[in-house]
């Protein structure tokens, strides 16, 4: 039997078939592209060549990702006046633009202005749509659609079936995108102008991270240019999370953007030694920031014989006091330590052109530059403002008592001090146990110093694990840029976890960013948000728990188990499912884990490494969990998660973030006893 030519789902799919034969076109037309008598050199044809690689693998066509996802009828041409007896355009919304060989719209990029009412028209406000429809896909195959009239009073609103598929399709691999599913809060976030730095406070699910993701791809479709001049950048807590995260943007098409940990950054030393949590928390306090710059500036001293400068036959002199009202005039402008330092010379040379002026001569800056190089200036500007290594000022200040007592006095007390200070001093830069927190203390040295590299745009994930020298050292990134911060204060387990945005942001350098809540999940099933929030009063008193709307309740239970044997039958069993499984334990409880699942035969991953269909279970140390989702979460031993940390709250944290890792079932296994915190009235 044939299909109807008028078939609303034959046509959808012939779309879909024009769309990736256009898309194919495109590309073809730039692999012809010839170079050959284009450029100038060799150094534009290099740059052109690597612009056009790139448009390629901007242009490829992934089989297995939706072209497009949705279609918009309006009811009139945006921005016109409705003429009479006129239909309305009609855009197919997707990932990427793509154009027929007239250049005609095939595809609209999502994140174009015509775009937005799919994700934020509504019965009670339309935006002139007629009709939203949305679209299904097995594989890369257009299945199914759906259609909300929009401007009909007739039809009753309601929710779409096909999101919440798409928000509940098992997961296999790194984290996708979800261009499909932002909501109308989420877009009004990823929207937001590259001129103003905002912060997502987000529970568990809401979306945060992708939330981060996709503005950074709408920047760079807005703003482009700029960020191709200045740069963009994305810094996650580790690597495992990085990876989860690193196709996402690839996907939408952006490959520029670059993505780091926070001790990335700071790499200026090798990390070979850890703190204690109170040396960490004194060492990431901002106060040091304080410390440091005093300690530096200590080198700075005041001019007490002349400088004499010899050319020729004649000698040029250069007062001691005039000596000190240059000095004192670079320490007033507050510029940086070396740019004061390669000033200076210059300026003794300035003085001495002056009194050649004055003698009669008619020097030019030839001469001043040769004044400036002057062995005896060069003498006067060591003696006076010598350079300093910011590694070797962070070394002395951590193993010279003394040093670090004259210039903390008054900023730390003595319990502090002696916090900080190293048992046992290093002889060396080289020799040193330096800890990440120290390699924050060199980068706040290093950027006293010489003026730290600033980009267009950052986006901080996890941010609430940071210190305040750590918000520092990204805020340095972005002085004259932008940036999007992400985090949950519920969510903090470092000792010096962030206690509130403001003062965060602060710290960042950004204190008029706006804080934007999100509270909606739509990840995390209902029946496991609500377990999870039992924690919030003891954690997070203030924050608003967030609200499920998925319309599946998920799977959920609590089972005493006897041992390790019963948690890898739990593990079995999520494996039944289809999606990917993870099974989260407490560092200490992970080498048993690993050596019961291979016993038994079952394959499993490591944080970081991608799942495949033969290998779906990832063992997953509580450490490492933030920020990773799975379909299906064994959690074993709640009351371990929380002794494997240094104090109860920091242990609740933890367990928070355990138990919000699943987005289709949470199986919670224990032999000892639950944290009181979740003892209340169980869910079944």
């Amino acid at each position: 039997m044939s299909t109807p030519v008028d078939d609303p789902l034959s046509r959808e799919r012939s779309h879909l078939s024009a769309s990736r034969s256009a898309l194919r076109a495109m590309r073809e037309d730039v692999e012809a592209l010839d170079i050959t008598d284009v450029t100038a050199n060799w150094v534009n044809a290099e740059v052109l060549a690597h612009q056009i690689e790139e448009r390629i693998k901007a242009l490829a066509d992934l089989s297995d990702t939706p072209l497009f996802f949705g279609r918009l009828d309006y009811l009139r041409a945006p921005g016109a006046e409705q003429a009479e007896g006129a239909e309305g355009e009609r855009f197919y919304i997707g990932r990427r633009h793509v154009h027929d060989h007239d250049g005609d719209p095939m595809v609209i990029d999502w994140r174009a202005p015509v775009s937005q009412p799919f994700y934020r028209a509504s019965k009670k406000d339309p935006m002139d749509i007629a009709l939203r429809r949305r679209f299904g896909y097995t594989g890369g195959d257009l299945t199914a659609y759906e259609d909300e009239h929009l401007s009909d009073p007739g039809e009753a609103a309601r929710t779409s079936k096909l999101l919440q598929q798409e928000i509940e399709r098992p997961r296999v691999g790194p984290m996708r995108d979800i261009v499909a599913t932002i909501q109308p809060e989420q877009d009004e976030i990823v929207r937001s102008g590259l001129s103003g730095t905002v912060c997502v406070q987000g529970g568990p699910g809401t979306g945060k991270t992708a939330v981060g993701l996709h503005r950074v791809a709408y920047l760079l479709y807005a703003h482009r240019e700029r960020l191709a001049r200045t740069g963009t950048l994305v810094i996650g807590p580790n690597r495992s999370f990085l990876h989860y995260i690193e196709q996402v943007l690839p996907a939408l098409g952006e490959l520029a953007v670059q993505q780091a940990t926070v001790e990335d950054l700071v790499a200026h030393v090798e990390i070979k030694g850890t703190d204690d949590a109170t040396a960490a928390v004194v060492k990431g306090d901002a106060r040091m920031a304080r410390v440091l710059r005093r300690a530096l500036y200590s080198h700075v001293t005041m001019p007490t014989e002349p400088v004499v400068v010899v050319r020729g036959s004649r000698r040029w002199r250069v007062a001691a006091y005039e000596l000190e009202e240059l000095v004192r005039e670079l320490l007033d402008r507050d510029i940086r330590y070396g740019a004061a330092r390669e000033a200076l010379p210059q300026r003794i040379a300035h003085a001495v052109l002056v009194q050649m002026e004055r003698s009669g001569e008619a020097p030019d800056d030839r001469v001043q530059d040769a004044v400036a190089r002057n062995s005896a200036v060069k003498a006067a500007v060591k003696a006076v403002w010598p350079a300093v290594d910011p590694a070797k000022l962070v070394l002395r200040l951590l193993s010279d008592a003394d040093f670090l007592a004259g210039h903390a006095a008054g900023i730390l007390d003595e319990e502090e001090q002696k916090a900080v200070l190293w048992t046992k001093p290093a002889r060396s830069v080289k020799s040193a146990q330096w800890s990440a927190a120290d390699a924050v203390l060199i980068d706040e040295a290093t950027d006293l110093i010489q003026r730290t590299h600033s980009l267009g745009h950052v986006v901080l994930d996890e941010a609430q694990d940071l210190s305040p020298m750590q918000y520092r050292a990204v805020g340095r990134r972005c002085t004259t840029g932008s940036a999007t911060v992400l985090g949950d204060l519920a969510q903090g387990t470092t000792p010096w976890a962030t206690r509130g945005w403001e003062e965060a942001l602060t710290h960042l350098g950004k204190p008029e960013a706006v804080i934007e809540e999100l509270t909606a999940g739509f990840r995390v099933p209902t029946d496991v948000i609500t377990y999870a929030s039992r924690l919030l009063p003891h954690i997070a008193p203030g924050l608003t728990p967030v609200v499920s709307i998925r319309e599946n309740p998920g799977h959920f239970e609590v089972r005493r188990v006897a041992g390790t044997t019963d948690v890898v039958d739990a593990c079995r069993a999520s494996l039944r499912h289809e999606g990917s499984t993870g099974l989260i334990a407490a560092d200490a409880r992970v080498p048993e884990l690993a050596a019961a699942l291979t016993e038994a035969g079952i394959a499993y991953l490591g944080p970081g490494e991608e799942t495949t269909q033969e290998t779906r279970l990832t063992l997953v140390p509580a450490s490492l969990a933030k920020g990773l989702e799975y379909d299906y979460v064994v959690l074993d031993e709640p009351q371990a998660v929380v002794d494997g940390e240094p104090d109860e709250r920091t242990g609740l944290r933890r367990l928070y973030v355990a138990l919000t890792r699943a987005v289709s079932g949470l199986v919670v296994t224990h032999a000892a006893g639950l944290p009181p915190q979740l003892a209340s009235t169980p869910l079944r």
